[in-house]
């Protein structure tokens, strides 16, 4: 059966996460509930990470099995056919060997989170951003970001209900900009690791949020991570804001 790889790019809003799920609108539901359309059976897709409900993808990566050999571009026209209205487009597909994984073959993965800092309410930017009505401090945000980086144990940033065998993990990125947009000003984290534990990235912004408004020191950040202890964290930031932007590959499938 060939194999394809998939960049899947959806807003969130409108389901209960990436993992296909029985009573609840999924997006891993939605494509494979695209792909039985194309060729009438149970399809199972396996994607680089599961992202939370409300979570965006702008280039999430997943696979799916096939039985006839399509032509990558057809595939990806039929399977954006196939799954109008909902929010969630294939924007690239291409064949891979066999053997070659979603998640498993994945060397890293890159997240971005905005936060939007006015006072009116958000318009066209509700549900992509988490709004705040006060300004952050940039420098205090990096300065407590840079505490974070390379290998820690993690705990104190992790969901309690996290899957992960062990909380250790390395931090390769941790950059924090502020963005001038028509809309107001822009907090961007710019995240990037192999891999990520559950609620990891929401858990640092919430954190860091606190060090921009003042409430935390960036020394406060590092007796967080030290008492690896979840009761240590800052708040943890809502998931709008919160995309999945890219994975990489030994060999990119994707132009």
């Amino acid at each position: 059966m060939p194999r394809y790889a998939l960049q899947v790019e959806y807003h969130g809003a409108p389901f209960a996460g990436w993992q296909r799920q029985a009573d609840q609108p999924s997006v891993q539901g939605a494509i494979e509930a695209a792909l039985a359309k194309l060729e009438p059976r149970e399809h199972t897709i396996a994607a680089a990470g599961r992202t939370d409900a409300g979570v965006h993808g702008l280039a999430q990566v997943a696979h799916c099995d096939m039985e006839k050999d399509w032509d990558p571009f057809r595939l990806s026209e039929a399977l954006n056919f196939q799954l109008k209205p909902d929010p969630v487009a294939i924007v690239n597909a291409a064949r891979v060997d066999d053997d070659w994984h979603a998640r498993f073959s994945a060397t890293e993965r890159r997240y971005l989170f905005r936060i939007l800092m006015r006072r009116a309410p958000a318009t066209h930017e509700t549900g992509l951003v988490w709004q705040v009505k006060h300004d952050l401090d940039v420098t205090a945000m990096q300065a407590g970001a840079d505490r974070l980086l390379g290998n820690h144990d993690f705990t104190t940033f992790r969901s309690s209900i996290c899957q992960a065998a062990s909380p250790q993990k390395t931090l390769d990125e941790l950059r924090v900009e502020r963005v001038e947009t028509i809309g107001g000003p822009e907090i961007h984290f710019h995240v990037r690791a192999r891999s990520f534990l559950h609620n990891q990235v929401r858990s640092f912004v919430g954190t860091l949020e606190r060090v921009g408004a003042g409430a935390w020191t960036p020394d406060d950040v590092t007796a967080a991570l030290e008492a690896r202890d979840r009761a240590a964290c800052g708040p943890v930031c809502p998931p709008q804001g919160l995309y999945l932007a890219g994975v990489t590959y030994p060999d990119a499938p994707f132009p």
